[in-house]
């Protein structure tokens, strides 16, 4: 007679041991002084103690998943970046607000725990989190049988930040004359990915086709992860710029995140030619046959962060944002007029 076992009801527990092990390495590498105790506890500790001279040490979190961009990876059998973009989502919302990312936690959820798949994205979240000074302190793997196909799975993140309260991003002191500065973005970045699957035929063969204009096979191109903008904004901080007001150009695109970053009586004037527009998303637009407006509903269009500044700091913001190896656009300006965007 044969007797049933968590094993036979789908759920492998030596793959997670083994899971575990594997992605230990990666873990390490995103290590902060902070940190206390390893990996394999109930939680994860975090220190307070070096932010106890700050006047009003004020906590900032972000939660985030990858999205549909997953698809992409489960056809191209491409773990490794995906990690990155869940991070991204999330350290740079605490970013937004002036905040510095702490630590990170992770949840995979699977339909079958796949050791070396596991270490895989793993390895993309502590890539991510080593990019934005964050230490991953811990997370959560689940093997779920039945829920989700063998050879898929979801990701999700959460992060805190730190800030003192009087260097928190509100837009408070935004005025008209002030000026925007865009950040360029790496590609689609995590958003709008559900219209880009219905664009094209999501399909290796298709994935794996190259494109002139993109210089590149199209897979590679989306897949590319989501910057992380922790340094850009750290270094405009560490130069001297007050930041007035950030927006994260998530989930609907310039219509529905600049206005976010406004305060009652004042307009966003973008320039929609003041920067050059990634290939990529010409090639959506055309392919898709999208209307201009609906492409900057839903996309980021190439500026994946905006931030607002005083006319006299423009200079040594774009400065600052190039040493932090990103790259900056004057792209508009603030004018007084109903709350929202404006893009000319």
């Amino acid at each position: 007679m044969a007797f049933m076992d968590y094993k036979s009801a789908g759920v492998d527990i030596e793959a997670g041991y083994r899971s575990v092990e594997l992605m230990k390495k990666h873990v390490a590498s995103t290590a902060r002084p902070e940190l206390l105790g390893g990996l394999g506890g109930f939680s994860g500790a975090f220190s307070m103690s070096s932010f106890k001279n700050m006047e009003k040490p004020t906590l900032v979190s972000g939660t985030d998943g990858v999205g549909t961009k997953l698809k992409l990876a489960f056809l191209m059998d491409r773990h490794d970046t995906v990690g990155i973009d869940c991070v991204a989502m999330c350290v740079n919302d605490i970013a937004c607000a002036g905040g510095e990312p702490l630590f990170f936690l992770d949840y995979i959820a699977c339909g079958k725990n796949v050791p070396e798949k596991i270490a895989d994205i793993v390895k993309g979240v502590a890539d991510g989190c080593v990019q934005a000074g964050a230490a991953l302190i811990g997370g959560e793997t689940a093997e779920m049988p039945g829920f989700y196909p063998e050879d898929e799975y979801d990701l999700a993140g959460f992060s805190v930040g730190i800030v003192d309260e009087k260097d928190m991003i509100t837009g408070r002191n935004l005025q008209a004359g002030d000026i925007l500065i865009g950040i360029a973005s790496s590609g689609v970045h995590s958003n709008g990915f559900s219209l880009v699957r219905k664009v094209f035929d999501m399909t290796p063969a298709s994935l794996d086709q190259y494109y002139d204009e993109l210089q590149d096979k199209l897979g590679e191109v989306l897949l590319t992860p989501t910057k992380i903008y922790v340094r850009a904004l750290k270094q405009l901080k560490e130069s001297g710029v007050r930041v007035k007001a950030c927006s994260h150009i998530t989930g609907g695109g310039f219509y529905e995140n600049v206005p976010r970053m406004m305060k009652e009586g004042t307009v966003a004037r973008i320039r929609k030619d003041s920067y050059p527009l990634p290939a990529v998303f010409s090639l959506i637009e055309e392919k898709g046959r999208i209307e201009k407006q609906m492409m900057y509903n839903t996309f980021n269009m190439g500026i994946g962060m905006v931030i607002a500044v005083d006319p006299e700091d423009t200079e040594a913001a774009l400065k600052a944002i190039r040493m932090a190896g990103e790259g900056p656009y004057t792209i508009g300006y603030v004018d007084s007029g109903e709350k929202g965007v404006i893009l000319e």
